[in-house]
């Protein structure tokens, strides 16, 4: 039987290459689409492929009134909690690719996907490459001591940081203490100019033109460096292999889990445990 999916964001840069993907697979079957523009008009047509007897709509309760199994959010941080809460309560699990919720924020998803006994798949990153990346550099934590973390984007990223580098840095925090050589109370000059403090990792994030999206962890040791940075293009594609795979596996899991590594690799692989919040 094909997987009922529903994408939050189907025009939009990413959920327009997943909604594609999934228009073009046996495996998943489009039973809805939300968004903000071209709401009425067939999503297969406003995607320039063939009509796909699909109905944009401009809310989650529209797009839910069909029968789903999965919703596959790429929307926005001001509707994207409001957006899991609403698809646990009707029963649906959920793949989130939208950055911007809070340790907090996923703390209540977990809990409420726990007493729904439904699942949900929560990624700062959904490329494959991004996730080997994040794997390397809590392994490199395990043994070096001190780490700061880059984050590019381009100027009209809204959130910062990313979820990719929100997601690293309280990573981070389970694997090791980060190593301060000064302490920010003891910096001289505004303290902002030394980032934003996440569970213990100073984290920087530049929105400017030009730029797509990267990170770079750098690790500091005495007379050594070492950085693992990963860079992606400027198409949505990379995102859409690991999405696809989320939303298979979230039909066996119960509760959150954070991250595509979680599917790939085990806990054990890099020291960390999986934490809900």
């Amino acid at each position: 039987m094909a997987i009922n999916v529903c994408v939050a964001g189907a025009t939009g840069w990413t959920g327009s290459a997943v909604t594609r993907s999934i228009l073009a697979s046996s495996e998943f079957q489009l039973v809805g689409a939300i968004a903000r523009r071209q709401v009425g008009g067939d999503i297969g047509e406003s995607l320039g492929h063939e009509r796909a007897n699909v109905i944009i709509v401009g809310s989650l309760d529209e797009a839910l009134a069909i029968p789903t199994d999965v919703l596959i959010d790429y929307t926005g941080p001001d509707v994207v909690k409001g957006h899991i809460l609403t698809a646990l309560n009707k029963g649906v699990r959920v793949v989130v690719g939208t950055s911007g919720l809070t340790a907090s924020d996923f703390a209540d998803i977990d809990q409420q996907a726990r007493e729904r006994q439904l699942g949900v798949i929560a990624a700062g990153n959904f490329s494959i490459t991004a996730v080997l990346a994040k794997h390397f550099t809590l392994i490199a934590a395990r043994y070096l001591p001190s780490w700061e973390i880059i984050d590019y984007a381009s100027a009209a990223k809204i959130d910062a940081p990313s979820g990719t580098t929100r997601e690293l840095a309280e990573e981070l925090a389970a694997v090791s203490q980060n190593q301060l050589g000064v302490a920010l109370e003891h910096t001289h000059g505004p303290k902002e100019a030394r980032g934003a403090t996440i569970d213990g990792t100073q984290v920087h994030s530049i929105r400017l033109p030009s730029y797509v999206i990267a990170f770079e962890t750098l690790f500091g040791a005495p007379d050594e460096r070492l950085t693992i940075r990963h860079d992606a293009g400027s198409s949505a594609e990379p995102y859409v292999s690991g999405t696809l795979l989320a939303a298979r596996k979230v039909m066996q899991v119960s509760g959150l889990v954070r991250g595509l590594d979680r599917l790939l690799f085990q806990p054990e692989d890099t020291g960390t445990e999986q934490r809900g919040g």
